[in-house]
């Protein structure tokens, strides 16, 4: 599981980040990819690495607002050009609103595309679970922005144990049908007598990774549920330092506000993202040093940059 931004800025596109857009690399887990947001000039983002657009399936947008949301016509449109490669369906999960910018986009231009889109839209009445699989849950809360907007808590399911095949060899289980019982939690009975316990050939569960990802927020209760335990908080920083109340009134939350979150959810890792133009290449490492006097494991992303769960 990865995470790999394609644009870190906000509001408008700057010469080092592009506007908001984000991966959840899902390829080794379920052979797909997550997008979270998709500003303006993503698709070309995504020719500067390895992404395969049919391999993303699911759409996340968390607000409407066009630096997340300008560049979702265009990467549909050249996605569908792809006529060498397998032709797959897309989910899209945003508020309400997304399907009427989507299609009106598509129906003005006169694209037609050979994949269905499936929307599903929702409003703060219908939030909390909104998406379950075999091994993901998907939750949405309202986060606290000049217009609608929520974030996204990405839940992976409990791994199985996995079996110790070099153990059972070593017990003298021969290769085969036995070891798919005893992978199944079926004790079995050899051939000499000796009573093999599946239990102690199978490793304990393994916790699953909790991913948060926000969209623009002033500081919020909201933030902390969402994060609540995560692995990893992908949590704005459009202000700095000292920009508390500019912050406040624009929408949009600090370094520090977001180091407070992340303490208080009690997160493993914090990432900075959605950051002004205003701050250049030399302001960005005060901007960790800022936050690392609240919440210690921070860095502030960067356009392209893969991050390991």
């Amino acid at each position: 599981m990865e995470i790999q931004f394609l644009g870190t800025g906000a509001g408008q596109p700057a010469k080092a980040r592009n506007v908001s857009s984000l991966v959840l690399k899902l390829l080794d887990e379920i052979n797909e990819i997550w997008m979270f947001d998709c500003g303006e000039g993503t698709q070309r983002q995504i020719l500067e690495t390895t992404i395969k657009p049919r391999k993303i399936r699911k759409i996340f947008i968390t607000h409407l607002h066009g630096d997340h949301v300008f560049g979702l016509p265009g990467f549909l449109s050249s996605r569908a050009f792809q006529a060498n490669e397998e032709q797959t369906d897309v989910d899209i999960y945003g508020p309400v609103g997304i399907k009427g910018l989507v299609m009106g986009s598509l129906r003005a231009s006169g694209a037609h595309l050979p994949y269905r889109i499936y929307f599903h839209e929702f409003n703060e009445k219908h939030l909390g679970k909104i998406l379950e699989t075999d091994q993901f849950t998907i939750y949405a809360e309202k986060l606290d922005h000049t217009i609608f907007c929520v974030g996204y808590r990405v839940v992976q399911k409990d791994l199985e144990g996995t079996l110790d095949a070099e153990k059972l060899t070593a017990a003298g289980v021969p290769f085969g049908p036995l070891f798919g019982k005893i992978k199944n939690g079926q004790d079995i009975v050899l051939e000499d007598g000796r009573k093999i316990i599946a239990k102690d050939y199978i490793s304990a569960p393994k916790k699953g990774k909790v991913v948060t990802i926000l969209g623009d927020t002033r500081k919020t209760n909201a933030s902390i549920r969402l994060a609540l335990g995560a692995d990893v908080l992908v949590h704005e920083s459009t202000y700095g330092k000292g920009d508390e109340k500019l912050a406040r009134r624009h929408g949009h939350s600090t370094n520090m506000e977001a180091a407070k979150v992340a303490k208080a959810a009690s997160a493993k890792k914090l990432l900075l993202n959605h950051i002004s133009a205003r701050f250049l290449s030399r302001d960005i490492s005060k901007m960790r040093s800022d936050a690392q006097e609240i919440f210690e494991d921070v860095h502030v992303v960067r356009d392209l940059e893969e991050v390991k769960l």
